[in-house]
């Protein structure tokens, strides 16, 4: 019983021990305006090709959306007139 908790707080000591180390320094809050062009190039990230690529996502999304919705009223009409047929030959 002493064995499995000694391997159970060695097992956790291994594991829980890298986790202060594995956090990011805090970045120093700057006191003004940093243009873009002054900032290291880590930092900068060009947000053209994301803002295309979400407006091309919500596009096609949207694009989707209304192709099902036009194949499932298409599908809803044929059956109303498939009932309109039958009731009017008296099923």
């Amino acid at each position: 019983m002493t064995l499995r908790r000694l391997v159970f707080a060695v097992l956790l000591a291994a594991v829980l021990a890298p986790v202060p180390y594995a956090q990011q320094p805090k970045p120093r809050q700057q006191d003004e305006f940093v243009p873009i062009s002054e900032l290291p190039p880590q930092e900068q990230l060009p947000s053209q090709p994301l803002v295309i690529a979400a407006y091309a996502f919500a596009w096609l999304a949207i694009g989707g959306y209304v192709v099902s919705v036009a194949l499932r009223l298409d599908h809803v009409q044929r059956e109303i007139e498939r009932l309109e047929s039958d009731t009017k030959r008296g099923r």
